[in-house]
């Protein structure tokens, strides 16, 4: 399970280093993509069959299904970490989460988040400052 927020400086190389708490989990490979609200994910290769099984299930007639599906698997890459517990992030993924220097990287229970320091600080500000209006929508989920 990931969970916490990591501050990270991405080199020059683009490598970023994973939390060491969660090297053992990512010792065998994991797989970076596009990810929403202007991030990247990280999964398990575990937990990305099981994404990838629920994505080949979608309808292809349906528009929406395709674009979420190109999203996450045309964008995909695997990744094995290096004896520092870095991976080395692509430019086209780097580019799309608008990377810089600052990153942080969240644990969100089956996946990490790759953020852009400055777009999670604002992320965070926004969802905060909405929290009670985000937990009243989530009433029907049981949660």
């Amino acid at each position: 399970m990931f969970i916490g927020e990591y501050k990270y400086n991405l080199d020059s190389k683009n490598r970023l280093a994973l939390p060491s708490k969660f090297r053992k989990l990512l010792s065998s490979g994991v797989v970076i993509t596009k990810g929403l609200d202007s991030c990247l994910f990280i999964y398990t290769a575990k937990e990305w069959s099981k994404l990838v099984e629920k994505l080949a299930a979608l309808p292809i007639s349906q528009a929406k299904s395709r674009a979420f599906s190109r999203l996450m698997l045309a964008g995909a890459m695997d990744c094995r970490l290096d004896g520092q517990g870095r991976i080395i992030l692509p430019d086209y993924l780097k580019e799309f989460a608008s990377l810089n220097k600052k990153v942080v990287v969240a644990g969100l229970y089956n996946r990490l988040e790759v953020w852009d320091e400055k777009l999670w600080s604002l992320y965070q500000r926004t969802s905060e400052k909405d929290s009670n209006e985000i937990a009243e929508g989530l009433v029907g989920l049981g949660v």
